[in-house]
């Protein structure tokens, strides 16, 4: 079959749908990932083929971390969801079938009804309103009580459906498609797929049929890639260091928080490799090493701890790796697996990123060194994590699919 992965975001969006698209790419499928092009590399590196999606996510961040009201940051990304959704339609034309990501899955969903092509949902975080737990990035708390949780759930999956109501509506203008009868979201797809591991979140009792946990889509490690000589060098010169990186978080903001992390590690007396990321983080000290994107899977397990802005890609990481974690939570679904992360005994309570000091970090990478409980936890839950195949089950129904 010619499949199509469709994913809308930062590298923490993209990677994970490479390990799937490698497993896929083995059973003998076409595969292309449709992402934004800064992506092409990491994409193509891993074998796959690209289509390249409009808009720029680093800009849209910045924008909205810029924007003066909600009708400022709603503008803007009603025009990024206009542009992604043409790239969408573009990049599914001569596909068999679709798997989306959560974020353009409405999306998908129009273009998967366009051409007549069936479409799985294969999301990163939960996205079935339940009475278990509050989704990722609802308002109101960890845990407001089933009926709490249930109305949370639902009422953030309609208001992700009023945002792209606009760009769903002018694409089936488009297309030539009847208004669609009731506000499309991710969550109406079937079957969905959800790429983490059922240690980490247990499916809930109450999700309809075909909304399954499937376990972690390890990302593919690109074919040529190689350790850079300086990081290796790094690593042998002494004891396990720290990782630092908070990803696509805080763009522009690299040179106080890469001030605020020099001070922490002196605190905390450890080594740290600091990874760049959109912030454009740098540290410095004679125990400090600044590294641009690389492989977690290679680095994290030669960390002590690994400290993150929780994003879904760098949770997972981090817990195959069996290390201790800080999380460091910003925004949408981050807070979510900052807080499992504490809940499941492998990391301190979270840091949100707007509160974060040198000395609560600092403390906080102590308290991951120190603690060998969080140590013997995480080492306990990557053993059991690493028995799992998540991408099994997406195989299986694509080849049923396929033999129908």
């Amino acid at each position: 079959m010619r499949i199509l992965i469709v994913t809308a975001g930062s590298r923490g969006d993209v990677a994970p749908y490479t390990g799937l698209g490698r497993r896929l790419l083995a059973a003998g499928h076409e595969v292309a990932v449709a992402a934004h092009p800064p992506f092409a590399g990491l994409v193509g590196g891993c074998g796959l083929d690209h289509r390249p999606l409009p808009g720029d996510p680093r800009e849209l961040i910045r924008t909205r971390a810029k924007a003066a009201s909600w009708e400022e940051t709603r503008a803007a990304m009603a025009a990024f969801l206009d542009r992604l959704a043409d790239g969408v339609v573009a990049a599914a034309d001569g596909a068999d079938l679709v798997l989306t990501a959560f974020g353009p899955a409405a999306l998908s969903r129009t273009a998967g009804e366009a051409y007549g092509i069936p479409v799985i949902g294969t999301y990163l975080a939960p996205a079935c309103a339940t009475r278990e737990f509050p989704l990722a990035g609802a308002p109101g708390g960890d845990d407001l009580g089933p009926d709490g949780n249930l109305a949370a759930g639902l009422r953030l999956l309609a208001d992700a459906g009023a945002l792209q109501a606009g760009a769903v509506a002018g694409l089936r203008t488009r297309l030539g498609l009847p208004t669609a009868a009731s506000q499309q979201t991710g969550a109406d797809i079937r079957p969905v797929f959800h790429g983490f591991s059922p240690l980490v979140v247990p499916r809930p009792a109450d999700w309809p049929p075909q909304v399954e946990v499937a376990g972690y889509w390890w990302p593919a490690r690109p074919r040529d890639w190689r350790p850079p000589a300086e990081l290796v060098d790094f690593l042998r010169a002494g004891p396990p260091p720290v990782f630092i990186g908070f990803g696509s978080m805080a763009p522009g903001e690299g040179e106080r928080l890469g001030e605020l992390v020099t001070a922490a590690v002196a605190r905390a007396g450890v080594r740290a490799v600091v990874q760049t990321g959109w912030a454009g983080l740098v540290a410095a000290g004679d125990d400090v090493l600044t590294v641009g994107d690389l492989p977690h899977d290679w680095l994290f397990p030669r960390t002590a701890a690994v400290v993150h802005h929780a994003g879904a890609g760098t949770t997972a990481a981090g817990l195959r790796a069996g290390v201790p974690a800080v999380p460091v939570p910003a925004m949408a679904d981050q807070p979510f697996w900052a807080a499992r992360l504490h809940r499941l005994g492998v990391a301190p309570r979270p840091l949100p990123l707007d509160a974060l000091t040198a000395e609560s970090l600092g403390a906080a990478i102590t308290t991951c060194l120190t603690e060998p409980a969080l140590r013997r936890r995480a080492a306990e839950l990557a053993h059991a994590i690493g028995a799992e195949d998540g991408a099994g089950a997406v195989l299986a129904h694509i080849g049923a699919v396929g033999r129908g």
